[in-house]
């Protein structure tokens, strides 16, 4: 989905990262769009953007602050788990 051509082996590289950031700035209703060069590169404009949706939709209480800290990550593994087995 959203472009990721890899092999589905769990890791989170560049081609997931870069599937995640065309996922946050197209996919409807994401609250704040990731707005960023489509890179891969996992920094505060994609963690922004995966903030504002795992608060939508995921739990996350924290700030929009770009900084993937405890309750982004947990928010994140919420995320992750409550999507289906590919």
């Amino acid at each position: 989905m959203y472009g990721y051509k890899g092999a589905f082996d769990g890791a989170l590289g560049a081609g997931s990262w870069k599937a995640m950031q065309r996922y946050l700035a197209t996919w409807p209703g994401q609250p704040s769009p990731y707005k960023g060069k489509i890179d891969g590169v996992v920094g505060p404009r994609t963690i922004v953007a995966l903030q504002a949706n795992l608060k939508k939709f995921h739990g996350y209480t924290g700030a929009l602050d770009g900084v993937a800290g405890s309750g982004t990550k947990a928010a994140f593994r919420r995320k992750a788990y409550s999507n289906p087995a590919v």
